[in-house]
């Protein structure tokens, strides 16, 4: 028993567990998204090959000494950024973003190392040397730290991955320890966007609580006036930068406001995988006996709409289990920053959990129709070799700081 307690000491088995088991419940639901699509058929081999990868890659980020990954961030963010650029010009386009990079039979996604590496600098900067910053310097250097890839990003464009960077970007610098002010700076001109995507109406409303707070905090008339101007500038950019989008992220963004608009186009994902869900039932209907899974009704099934396989061919029961693993798997995260000592491994934990949440949230609404359809995989269970493996180095550098939680990184 003795033995045991110092194990789990040293390493979490309870997180490991709940990854482990969500991987393998996306291997059940890969093998049988792709069972009847004979152009799709090596898609669980490879899966279970980059599983077998990625488990050795989690035990690397294990072993390694923990100080190496403070080492390791300022350098890891340059190269991702240069990637991130190479990407750009170089990459290939698949579904409308040029956003992989191709070597030899490998194909593999740059921004899924670059949430890796900004979390790790955010981390470093935060809760290191940022430290000794006034509260204004941290918090513009922490923005140009998430946002630099994330704009990045968008020249893909991917717009779902940079919805991610800004997420999780914000909750770390929340996390640091800014004051209550500060967030809403932060944090009102991204409502602000949010609410323009449904008219004037809802922009205009929103725009008086900001009002609202402004006078609740009761700062100097220039400070006030500036925020408001900044929050009603984030309105009017909206629209400047949404008739930059393509067409067909344009699409997505219009179908997710009304899904009916398009049923046959963009609306046709999200209204398909709602009926495979539906119709699962309680039970669903059974491994491989699926219609709307085995006879590809559901379009990027093994990826995106994976949970919609889930959920027709196990049911509510099987859809539950599956959020049930999330859940605990986020509260033990959220546990783990709270045990560790130091701020670096505090805030590294909160940037992947807030990683993860977002893909969960998005992906499971995409599922049910009440998320836009922004290519958002769910973590360790879609397809895709470089997620699965940018997931487990992220959850075995938090393991790496929870073995070393007693230490100062």
């Amino acid at each position: 028993m003795k033995i045991n307690y110092k194990i789990q000491d040293k390493f979490d088995f309870n997180l490991f567990i709940y990854v482990l088991a969500l991987s393998l419940i996306g291997l059940v639901a890969i093998y049988s998204a792709t069972y009847s699509n004979p152009t799709a058929h090596g898609s669980f081999t490879r899966q279970v090959l980059w599983l077998g990868i990625s488990l050795a890659g989690f035990f690397v980020a294990y072993f390694l000494p923990a100080k190496f990954y403070k080492l390791l961030a300022f350098p890891l963010y340059l190269f991702t950024l240069a990637i991130l650029i190479f990407v750009i010009f170089y990459g290939r386009k698949i579904y409308g973003a040029q956003s992989w990079l191709i070597i030899g039979p490998i194909g593999f996604q740059p921004s899924e190392l670059a949430k890796f590496s900004t979390v790790l600098m955010l981390a470093s900067w935060l809760g290191g040397r940022g430290e000794q910053e006034g509260q204004l310097k941290k918090t513009a250097v922490a923005l140009v730290i998430g946002f630099v890839p994330l704009l990045l990003i968008l020249f893909e464009p991917d717009l779902g991955t940079a919805i991610v960077f800004a997420v999780f970007t914000i909750a770390m610098i929340f996390w640091s320890g800014i004051d209550l002010f500060g967030l809403f700076v932060v944090l009102s001109p991204v409502v602000v966007v949010f609410a323009s995507l449904f008219g004037w109406a809802a922009l205009s409303l929103v725009l008086v609580f900001v009002l609202v707070g402004l006078f609740y905090f009761k700062k100097d008339l220039f400070t006030s006036a500036s925020v408001f101007v900044l929050n009603l500038a984030s309105g009017f950019f909206f629209d400047f930068f949404f008739k930059l989008l393509k067409p067909h992220q344009q699409r997505r963004i219009l179908t997710f406001i009304n899904p009916q608009s398009d049923p046959l186009g963009y609306g046709y994902n999200a209204l398909q995988a709602k009926v495979a869900i539906g119709s699962g039932g309680l039970f669903g209907k059974g491994f491989l006996h699926g219609s709307q899974t085995q006879l590809r009704f559901i379009p990027e099934q093994r990826t995106d709409f994976i949970f919609a396989v889930v959920g027709e061919e196990f049911g509510f029961v099987g859809g539950f289990i599956v959020v049930l693993l999330f859940l605990l798997f986020f509260l033990r995260l959220l546990k783990l920053t709270s045990i560790s000592k130091d701020k670096f491994g505090s805030l590294f934990t909160i940037g992947v959990l807030t990683i993860f949440m977002v893909h969960f949230f998005v992906n499971i609404g995409m599922n049910v129709g009440i998320a836009p359809v922004i290519g958002i995989p769910l973590p360790f269970i879609s397809y895709g070799g470089s997620s699965l493996l940018a997931n487990m180095l992220a959850v075995g550098v938090v393991m790496n700081l929870y073995r070393t939680r007693k230490e100062r990184v």
